[in-house]
């Protein structure tokens, strides 16, 4: 099959072929995927990154797209030239999208017909953030957006994923299939970089005592006393923590 790739800021993916259907995921600007089927205005595809798949609306798509930069900062407006000065515009290419340079101008990167980026929000497609706990505390107060990816709005599984497609290495997209593929960790007490686990939820430790979390009862990304949320969602939700694993060593 041959590969697509998104040409759009962001894009919603659903679980049917109808905006009316629940958005499970999206996909950020540069991602690669594969057409499965198409239905009248719409496509269903496979993501290469997560191998997760739903369905999109149909458009004429980039065929060929090598990315050579990547966005460092949680949304980089997007801008127009026009006798040689920038104007911006109302939108934005988000975290971790990556992008191909055609040239440059003063402060400024063209990557399509005269749609500009500021330089200094971006890095080298091969860059590697090891500073996790950085990624996760640019999205404090996000809005709370089920299978949302970008700071418009994310939910709890792509927050933690989020880290790992920035690096561009492999880590599932929903917390059930995160659960499975993380391994156990027998702890006696938290520590920075735990990821604790309940059922359809999840959030990692920055340290010994505060957890980080899109929370969806707050509708936002929030940082809170560890023992404090453990005991929130036992009491609120009846669920207990299912698996305790590690983001660097999962």
């Amino acid at each position: 099959m041959k590969n697509y790739f998104l040409n759009i800021p962001v894009s919603n993916i659903y679980s049917k072929p109808s905006i009316k259907s629940e958005i499970t995921s999206q996909m950020l600007y540069g991602e690669k995927f594969k057409i499965l089927s198409k239905k009248k205005n719409w496509v269903k595809i496979k993501t290469s990154f997560d191998n997760y798949k739903g369905f999109i609306k149909d458009r004429i798509f980039f065929q060929s797209f090598k990315a050579n930069k990547k966005v460092n900062e949680l949304k980089s407006k997007i801008y127009k030239k026009l006798n040689n000065k920038f104007f911006p515009t109302k939108k934005f290419l988000y975290f971790a999208s990556g992008i191909s340079v055609i040239k440059e101008s003063k402060n400024f990167v063209q990557f399509e017909k005269n749609k500009w980026i500021k330089k200094k929000h971006l890095k080298s497609i091969l860059h590697t953030e090891k500073n996790y706990k950085k990624i996760f505390k640019q999205f404090t107060k996000s809005k709370y957006l089920w299978g949302g990816k970008t700071s418009e709005g994310i939910d709890c599984s792509a927050l933690i994923q989020i880290y790992y497609y920035y690096n561009r290495v492999f880590f599932p997209r929903d917390s059930k299939d995160q659960i499975k593929y993380c391994k156990k960790r027998a702890i006696k007490n938290f520590k920075e970089g735990n990821i604790i686990f309940w059922k359809g939820h999840v959030g990692v430790c920055l340290n010994q005592n505060m957890f980080i979390h899109a929370y969806g009862p707050r509708k936002k990304v929030v940082i809170m006393p560890i023992k404090f949320t453990i005991n929130l969602i036992k009491t609120t939700a009846n669920l207990d923590v299912k698996k305790i694993s590690n983001i660097k060593k999962f």
